[in-house]
Parts: C-alpha cells; structure tokens; sequence
C-alpha cells in the first residue's frame, strides 16, 4: 500500500512538470509570434532570473517548444497547460548564453496536424538582477480590506516569505516600505491604525517612532534614506482619496496640503527648510542623489478645490542642493520639468546608482498616478536635461507607475496594470548604459497561471539586494507594547 501511494505521488508529479522529449515532426510552419502567456519574447533578461515558464493562449492538443542556446537544442513538452522549464536546464541556458541569446520555437497539434510558429528570443544580459524585490499585497480599490502584508520575493528560486503581515499587527493597515541602497538589514515601514508607527530597522537594532509633531500637518509619509543611512527624507501629507464610478482612472489620491523634512536618526529629529515647508505648493515624493548633495522632488502649485477639479494639479519635477556635513539646504531651488509649460504632470522621481539619469512618472495631471491609465516612465539624463519616454517598457493603455532602480543601475522594477486593468503586478526592464529600456516583462512565476487568481495588487516594488531577516515578533511586539521614541521638530537657524 505504501508502495502504491508513492507511485501515485510521483505519477501526479510527473503529470504536472513538463518534460524533455524528442521534436516531432511540423507539418506546417507560420511566420506570426507564438500567442504565449506571460509574453516574454524578445525580452532581456538577467542572467539569475528564475525559469520563465510560459503556456500557449490558443487550443491544443499538445505542445512543445524548442529552445537552442550554446549548451545545444532540446525540446520541452507542455503539460498541465503551460511549459514548466527544469531549473537546472534554466541556469545552464543562461549561464552559456550571457550577453548572447536564446532562440525559443514553439509548436502546437492541433486537428492532427503540428504547426511551428515564428521562434522569438529572450536576449540575456551580462548583468544580474538584486535578487529579491519587496512590495505590498493589498486590494486595488483601497476602500475595503481586512488583510494587508509586505512579502520579498526571490527572483531566483521563485518563492514568497512574509516581511510583515497585519495579522500580527492587530489587523492594522501598513505602508511605505523602504530600504537604505537596497540593503535588506536597512530598512522602515509605516504602521496605521491603533498602532500607528514608523518602525525603523537598522541591523539588529529595532525602532517604534512616534513621528507625528506639532509642527508638522501628519506623520511622516513618502521616504527617501540617504545614502549615508543618517537621514531620511519624507513628505508629510494631508492626502484625501476620492473614488470615481465612471471614470476610468477609478481611484483618485490627492492633497490638501504637503510638505518636505528630513529625519535625522541619530538625534530622532526633524528639520527642513522654508523652500520645502510651510509654502502654498504641493510639495512631495522626495529621493536624493547618489552622492546625498541633492534632494529631488515633485511640486505643484497650490489648487483650493482639488477634490472637484484634480484635473488642474500638475506637478514640476524639482531639486535643491543639501550639505550632509552642515545639514544646510541651499537656498535655490532648481527646476528639472517644468508642468507649466509642458502641460502635463511628473511624480516619483527616482535617481540612477550612478547619478547620471532620473527616472519618474509622467502622467495627464495629479501625483499619485498608480491608477492612472496615461500614466508612463520617463527618463531625464541629468547631465544634458533631455527627456525621453521608456516606449519598450511601458503598456500603450494602462498605468505603468511606480518603480525603483536595481543597485547596479541595469534594471528597474515597476508596478503596471496591463494584465487586466486592475490588478498591479510587477514588471521588470532592462536599461542600457544610454538610459534606454528594452521590453519589460512580468516577474516570472512558477504557475503561470498565479496572477490570474491572485485578487490583490502589487504596491511600492522595491529591489532588495538579500533576503530580509524575520522580524515579525520583534516588530509587532514592540508595535503593541512599546511607548515609542516621540520625534522632535528642530528649527533650522
């Protein structure tokens, strides 16, 4: 009986996984791409990325598809509707064919006979991926939720951990997580609710900060570490939601009012400077350089009915100089896009590794322009001032927003709605050393068929150069019991 169980395991097994089989004979071959899900032709790829197992969108009756590479030619057999690549196979393809290609050609039976489509190729690059990405799971309509987490992803070996669930936290909704260069032991979130907080990880040390001052319009909200791991910049927002019934751009977020500070960690303390604070603009999605001398930022004039007219915010892409070592702002503020003359609006400015380019979201007008279906990427070469849409990249007809850069400035990962319209999921792009993107592609799953039954969304996607360690006791222990550290508001002279 025993005997007979584990036969019956294994055969179930063997039914699901694809499998390597001898090439059959074609009896006709197409010149048209092969209709396949996710669609990953002609893409580029890193060369650690998990296998990007794929299945046919049309009937069949079987299916195989051939991939040559320079380890040679051998063919997979579709079973359980979708082609489920051996990760051994995987690493061997793209370890041999770095910097080169490989050549993919799929053929389906159909009414007895086999017919080939035109093969496509999925182009490997010579540089990795960080290996895991971070982000939120959450609802897409934001009005109705009870279970709210933010898990990492291993790129690699294609499994999802928790970092933080709000089962752990008192059912509390939870934000804005964020990490200091991509570093895994370096990180915050925000916590809502009953338990409302900033928890700040640095290495083994944990922090319950209490941000909320009487200087200051709300908690801190928007972060940008700086590079030295000392400060980190916010926004602090009074931001209101509306939520459309015919409109196609279904939620609209917007503010009553923001502004800009920065927190230094050593002290628990907030500073800022009038260009950011206390001003009529909107000012927001702060980052900083590379290098932590300058401070980017969004910033659109003050509009008194925004809630019945959101249409009329559009937001200039801006930067002013700081001196980590004086903790001075300079006291101009430079111009990136101006919305004025452009006529259309820029948020979520994010800055290359190597300080050359700044990749932001451009879209009609508004700020947070994650439902908006005219949302796009677009890039600015710091150097000359030229701008330029990420075509390969972005979907013709659905929002293609947020996003955050790879630490070796060749990838950059974003959340788009393309798949259905409502559901964000994450997508990855190469850029070239020019700043170019080549066709994105979704992160890839073990199931193909994964994001069609997940019915949450894809919030904040963030590179992570390592696995984050398992904090979930400390953190909601200290987020239930511990008083906090309250933040200080210190005037800049």
């Amino acid at each position: 009986m025993k005997k007979l169980l584990i036969c019956i395991l294994l055969a179930g097994v063997a039914a699901a996984v694809s499998c390597v089989v001898r090439p059959v004979h074609v009896d006709e071959s197409l010149n048209v791409p092969a209709p396949i899900f996710p669609d990953y032709a002609d893409c580029t790829i890193p060369t650690n990325i998990g296998p990007m197992n794929f299945s046919l969108t049309v009937p069949y009756d079987r299916a195989q598809a051939t991939f040559a590479s320079p380890v040679g030619e051998w063919t997979l057999e579709a079973r359980g509707g979708q082609f489920t690549i051996p990760r051994k196979r995987w690493r061997e393809m793209l370890a041999a064919a770095r910097g080169g290609s490989i050549s993919v050609r799929v053929s389906a039976l159909s009414d007895g006979r086999w017919i080939a489509y035109a093969p496509f190729s999925l182009h490997v690059a010579p540089e990795p991926v960080d290996p895991y990405i971070a982000y939120r799971l959450i609802e897409p309509g934001y009005e109705l939720w009870n279970r709210v987490g933010i898990y990492q992803y291993n790129l690699e070996r294609q499994r999802q951990t928790p970092i933080l669930e709000n089962s752990s936290t008192g059912g509390s909704c939870m934000n804005c997580h964020s990490f200091a260069n991509q570093d895994p032991d370096r990180m915050l979130l925000h916590l809502r609710g009953s338990v409302a907080a900033t928890m700040l990880i640095n290495d083994d040390k944990v922090e319950r900060l209490n941000t909320k001052t009487p200087q200051t319009m709300s908690a801190l909200v928007y972060p940008s570490w700086h590079p030295d791991g000392r400060f980190v910049a916010f926004s602090v927002n009074d931001t209101k939601q509306a939520y459309h019934t015919n409109d196609p751009n279904r939620v609209e977020v917007y503010d009553n009012a923001s502004d800009i500070v920065l927190y230094d960690t050593s002290t628990h303390e907030i500073f800022t400077t009038p260009l950011l604070y206390d001003t009529p603009a909107f000012e927001s999605f702060p980052t900083f350089s590379p290098d932590g001398r300058t401070l980017y930022f969004s910033s659109a004039p003050y509009v008194a009915d925004v809630i019945e007219n959101p249409e009329k915010v559009h937001y200039s892409l801006c930067s002013v100089s700081f001196d980590p070592d004086t903790h001075r702002f300079s006291d101009t503020v430079d111009t990136l896009y101006n919305a004025r003359t452009e006529g259309r609006s820029a948020s979520f400015p994010r800055v290359s590794p190597d300080g050359r380019y700044l990749l932001y979201t451009r879209s009609d007008y508004g700020g947070f322009m994650i439902w908006h279906s005219d949302s796009d990427l677009w890039m600015v070469d710091l150097v000359s001032g030229r701008h330029w849409p990420l075509t390969a990249a972005n979907s013709p007809d659905a929002a293609d927003s947020y996003h955050s850069w790879s630490s070796n400035g060749r990838w950059v990962v974003f959340s788009s709605r393309r798949l259905d319209g409502l559901y964000a999921r994450p997508f990855i792009a190469y850029i070239d050393a020019e700043g170019q993107a080549r066709k994105s592609f979704v992160a890839p799953q073990r199931d193909v068929e994964y994001y069609n039954r997940l019915m949450k969304s894809y919030n904040v996607p963030e590179f992570v150069k390592g696995r984050v360690r398992d904090r979930r006791r400390a953190i909601s222990r200290m987020a239930k019991q511990d008083p906090g550290i309250d933040v200080g508001f210190r005037s800049q002279e």
